[in-house]
C-alpha cells in the first residue's frame, strides 16, 4: 500500500491508495493508471512515461507503479484549434522498463514479457480486458488523460469530450461510455484540425456523467482533484443558469 497527498481548496488530506502486487490484474487502482497510459502515454521498451498538467494527479499515479514526476512548461495547439496556442504546467511519470527507478514491488512493468504484456498489442490494439470490471476508474484515467471539460457559455451547458490521435482508442472510449450505467450518448467523431479526433458525450447526458465518473473517488484516491473541482464548477454554472 503505497500513499499519495491529495490537496484540496482548504485542506491537504493523507489518502492511502491501494496497490496490487501485479500491475497488470484487475483492480481500480490499475484500471485507472492504464486509463491514464492509454489516454496520455508513451509506452516503448525502454518504459513507459504518462504526461499530465495536474500535478496531484501525477502523484497518484506514482502512488500506484512508483516512478520519477518532473515537472516542466509546455506550450501547445488547443485540440480543437489549431490557431490557438495555450501554456500550461506538464507533469510527466516515468517508469523504466526495468523498475529501477520504481518503488519496491511495483517494478518491472516491461520485464515480465516484454511490450506484448502491456495493455497495447504489438498491433497497436488495446488490451483492456482484464479491467473489464473497473469501468468506471478505466474511463475516469481516459477522462484525465485525453478527456476535457468544459462550461458552455452559449448554451450554459457542460462539455465533456475526448480527443486523440488514435481514432481505435476512442472507438474503444464510446464502447465503455455506452455500456456504463447512466444513460449517456455519444457524438460521431470528428477531426480535429492538428489531425486526430474527437468526440463529446450529448449536453443533455454530461452532468450525469460527469456525476458518475466521480462518485465515490474520494473513498480510493484514484482522481485527479483539480479536474473534479473544474467539472464541480462547470456543473454548478450550469445549474445556476437552469434555476434562473
Amino acid at each position: 500500500m503505497s500513499e499519495t497527498e491529495s490537496k484540496t481548496d482548504d485542506t491537504v488530506e493523507t489518502t492511502e491508495i491501494e496497490v496490487p502486487a501485479d500491475p497488470l490484474a484487475g483492480h481500480p487502482a490499475t484500471a485507472y493508471f492504464w486509463g491514464h497510459v492509454a489516454g496520455s502515454g508513451d509506452v516503448s521498451d525502454e518504459g513507459i512515461e504518462v504526461v499530465t498538467n495536474d500535478e496531484e494527479s501525477a502523484r497518484v499515479l506514482a502512488a500506484i507503479v512508483g516512478g520519477d514526476v518532473e515537472h516542466d512548461t509546455t506550450s501547445r495547439e488547443y485540440a480543437h484549434d489549431a490557431s490557438i496556442t495555450r501554456t500550461e504546467d506538464e507533469y510527466a511519470l516515468s517508469i523504466g522498463a526495468d523498475g529501477e527507478n520504481a518503488e519496491d514491488g511495483n517494478g518491472g512493468l516491461l520485464g515480465r514479457s516484454g511490450a506484448l504484456g502491456l495493455p497495447v498489442d504489438g498491433r497497436g490494439s488495446y488490451r483492456l480486458g482484464a479491467f473489464a470490471g473497473y469501468d468506471r476508474e478505466l474511463l475516469r484515467g481516459l477522462l484525465e488523460g485525453c478527456g476535457t471539460i468544459c462550461f458552455k457559455s452559449k448554451s450554459d451547458t457542460v462539455g465533456i469530450s475526448f480527443v486523440h490521435d488514435d481514432r481505435d482508442l476512442l472507438e474503444v472510449t464510446r464502447e465503455l461510455i455506452a455500456d456504463c450505467p447512466v444513460a449517456a450518448p455519444t457524438g460521431d467523431l470528428s477531426g480535429t484540425s492538428s489531425g486526430g479526433y474527437w468526440f463529446g458525450v450529448d449536453d443533455d447526458a454530461a452532468p450525469a456523467f460527469g456525476t458518475w465518473l466521480y462518485e465515490g473517488c474520494e473513498e480510493t484516491g484514484l482522481f485527479a482533484p483539480g479536474r473534479r473541482r473544474k467539472l464541480e464548477r462547470s456543473l454548478d454554472r450550469a445549474e445556476a443558469y437552469d434555476e434562473t
